[in-house]
């Protein structure tokens, strides 16, 4: 067992500087394209808000699109910033990663009200915690900053 534990280190040692980027980078950019994908604005997304009992349906979509793309945008960026402009950057990757959280508390109970951690479709169960996840990421940047 320390054997294998000693050459996981090995390998992995080098790489522990780059572990909080591949998150930053994964979550970034998955949020970037969400809100890219909803921009510009189609009457598909503003219907299917109503549809969910979502009032002024024409308001809210575009500040979910923009969310989802500056909050993406800013989980990638305030890390880079941070390197020039510590405390500049750690507001811009927290703000970003509070924002991401709302987003995703909302899209849990809007959009995926249906879908429970344990019941559902085998589809619909793995896609949820896809969502949870996401919530998290977005928390653990809103806590952490750039740390």
């Amino acid at each position: 067992m320390e054997k294998l534990n000693n050459l996981l280190e090995g390998i992995a040692s080098p790489l522990k500087a780059y572990a909080n980027c591949l998150l930053r980078i994964g979550l970034g950019l998955s949020f970037f394209l969400h809100g890219y994908g909803k921009v510009p604005i189609n009457e598909g997304f503003v219907g299917w808000l109503a549809s969910k009992g979502i009032s002024s349906a024409s308001v809210v979509a575009p500040l979910i699109a923009w969310g989802e793309l500056l909050s993406g945008l800013g989980i990638l960026l305030g890390g880079l910033i941070g390197t020039r402009a510590a405390i500049l950057g750690n507001l811009v990757t927290r703000l970003s990663g509070g924002t991401i959280g709302v987003i995703m508390i909302g899209a849990i109970i809007i959009a995926h009200s249906d879908w429970g951690f344990f019941i559902g479709e085998r589809g619909s169960v793995l896609f949820a915690s896809e969502q949870l996840f996401l919530l998290l990421l977005g928390i653990y940047f809103a806590i952490k900053g750039n740390d």
